[in-house]
């Protein structure tokens, strides 16, 4: 055809169809979709599920049980608390020493005191049930004010000690 015979078009028409010749007649609208990917149910999202802020108590609460901690944070809370537990008075003269193996060790300060909390074992024991179950506490060892001795102990040997080198 001539170019006489062609019908008028407008300019924007013909680079519209210039466009097209070069591009491959691709619509606009599919090369701007985008691809939806498979995301992975585990990965972090924000505003989701799990994603509220958390106390601070609650966050370390968690972490020692995750870690083990729990025994250990409520035998401390015991040996701190023990005013609170034994009461005023007895606490004056009663000092819990530590935790071995599940028996709790009390220095009294006279036997009178060592032999009175004796008595009063059980009572003891179920207020430290009641109160730091996780503790584990099987019993309570009351010791009253000991003089030395080389015979017994953890790291004591057999012979004569130290008493050879006396005068």
């Amino acid at each position: 055809m001539p170019a006489d015979d062609l019908p008028e078009t407008s300019e924007a028409s013909a680079v519209y169809l210039r466009f097209r010749e070069l591009f491959g007649g691709v619509p606009a609208r599919a090369r701007t979709v985008k691809r939806k990917t498979e995301r992975d149910p585990s990965a972090s999202q924000p505003f989701g599920k799990g994603r509220d802020p958390r106390g601070l108590g609650d966050v370390v609460d968690a972490l020692a049980t995750q870690l083990g901690w729990t025994s250990s944070l409520a035998q401390s809370d015991l040996l701190s608390g023990w005013q609170e537990l034994a009461g005023e008075e007895t606490a004056k003269h009663a000092i819990p020493e530590g935790i071995t193996d599940g028996v709790l060790t009390v220095r009294c300060e006279s036997t009178a005191w060592a032999t009175q909390l004796r008595i009063m074992r059980s009572d003891l024991l179920a207020r430290i049930a009641e109160r730091f179950p996780r503790a584990d506490i099987q019993s309570i060892r009351f010791q009253g004010p000991d003089a030395p001795s080389w015979k017994r102990g953890p790291r004591s040997i057999p012979g004569r000690g130290p008493r050879d080198t006396y005068g």
